[in-house]
């Protein structure tokens, strides 16, 4: 018998394995059973991200806020779309509003980081990569934007400590994954 949990799981996998066209029936599956569910919404609207249809996901986005505005996934999705479509003072909005719901998120603090690296405000790019280190130490992509902001800023030094320590969790990776 089919659940609205493991509609949820299917479509996540789903989603994962990039088929997200595949997972959106499911999700809307799984809502008829549990309209009130914002982790359905909120998978939904990530698998409407994936699309590419930022109006829908907004919208499933804003639909798990008004279950649970302390979703902070949700914010954080919401910043991505706002950052890809260079609403940048709407993506730094959102990403503030993930973190006062969770402050120890290493992936919204390095989001931001990248926010504030592709705006040039370089000293707060690192202070937000420094704070996602601070949360995950072996996280990779802080890790690498880090090290590319440090090569940017002219201090090589803790550059080449970024790539010894990144050489040691198993290869560079090459580029910055922003």
């Amino acid at each position: 018998m089919e659940t609205a949990a493991s509609l949820n799981d299917s479509g996540i996998a789903l989603t994962e394995a990039n088929r997200p066209n595949e997972a959106i029936p499911l999700f809307r599956k799984a809502l008829i059973m549990e309209p009130e569910n914002p982790l359905l919404w909120l998978n939904l609207g990530i698998a409407q991200q994936h699309t590419g249809d930022y109006e829908e996901a907004m919208s499933s986005f804003q639909r798990a806020l008004g279950i649970d505005s302390g979703l902070d996934g949700a914010w954080l999705s919401m910043g991505l779309i706002h950052y890809e479509l260079q609403h940048f003072d709407l993506a730094e909005e959102c990403y503030y509003y993930a973190l006062t719901r969770n402050e120890n998120s290493p992936l919204v603090w390095n989001n931001l980081g990248v926010l504030y690296f592709t705006e040039t405000y370089y000293e707060e790019a690192r202070h937000c990569f420094e704070e996602a280190l601070t949360r995950a130490p072996m996280y990779k992509e802080a890790l690498l934007n880090l090290r590319d902001l440090c090569r940017e800023l002219g201090d090589y030094r803790a550059a080449a400590e970024f790539e010894r320590i990144l050489l040691e969790l198993g290869g560079s990776g090459g580029q910055t994954r922003w």
